[in-house]
């Protein structure tokens, strides 16, 4: 089983903002499990987005005032009967700290500080807890995760990436119907992780190499490639004159099993065969 350290190793490549100086003593504590370290990083970056400021959007709002407030529904009022109380029922926008992304994190905090982390790190989440009672809560299995990232919320990203983690990766869910959060992340978030992590260690360490996730394209007579799969590689590495093809792989169990017998998994070798 691979290490917790090795795993924060893995997320400071994938992820470069856990190289500054606000996270660097996450690397020389100890974790019990992946939990423990998800809770840790989420508790440094929250804290640093607290004081640059918890991100605002404008969310949509509904209700009856005494004075005059964005737009004013007729309709409601009147079925409402709330002009009988002086009162008009007003539709407008409030910036707010109720933004998507921070119901997100809101909603993965709560989550970890029911896990088995350690509770040191449970008092500081439930601190910064108090920054975010005006956060809703969301529905685990409902969040969207397909978010867009600008200039203005860009530092969200590495924070949005270790919930999806947690969610996604370690989240399990039990045959009464409640979760429960595992010790390490499961072998699809792993795998992902580990691309991203040679990924970003090429891109950083050996800049003298391209290193991207580029797409091959099929070597035709023709241009009928309509039923042809895309070829998308994990990571291409591109000098001057080489260029390196890595398909990563990870699996908890290196070897696949039948009955007795040990043996390499078939589709890697058929793989690399056709390489």
């Amino acid at each position: 089983m691979i290490k917790i350290q090795n795993i924060y190793y893995m997320l400071a490549y994938a992820y470069q903002v856990l190289n500054e100086q606000g996270y660097k003593s996450i690397a020389t504590e100890e974790f019990e499990n992946t939990a423990d370290l998800c809770s840790a990083i989420l508790a440094k970056g929250l804290s640093t987005q607290i004081k640059r400021g918890l991100g605002k959007e404008y969310i949509p709002a509904t209700e009856a005032l005494s004075s005059l407030r964005g737009k004013i529904d007729i309709s409601d009022s009147i079925k409402s009967q709330t002009l009988m109380r002086r009162q008009m029922i007003c539709t407008y926008d409030e910036f707010s700290i109720n933004s998507y992304m921070n119901q997100i994190i809101k909603t993965t905090v709560l989550v970890l500080l029911k896990s088995d982390i350690s509770s040191k790190r449970k008092k500081e989440l439930k601190k910064l807890l108090v920054y975010m009672s005006e956060v809703d809560v969301l529905d685990i299995h409902l969040i969207n995760w397909n978010l867009q990232y600008n200039k203005n919320n860009q530092t969200y990203r590495m924070l949005i990436s270790v919930c999806y983690l947690v969610i996604k990766g370690l989240l399990q869910t039990q045959s009464d119907g409640s979760t429960k959060l595992m010790d390490f992340f499961d072998e699809q978030r792993m795998c992902r992780l580990y691309e991203k992590f040679i990924l970003e260690y090429y891109r950083k360490e050996h800049p003298e190499i391209k290193a991207a996730a580029s797409q091959i394209l099929w070597q035709l007579d023709d241009d009928f490639n309509e039923m042809l799969p895309i070829m998308q590689t994990d990571i291409m590495l591109s000098s001057a004159d080489k260029t390196l093809i890595i398909d990563a792989k990870y699996y908890e169990h290196s070897l696949q099993q039948q009955y007795d017998s040990y043996s390499v998994h078939s589709g890697n070798l058929y793989q690399i065969l056709r390489m």
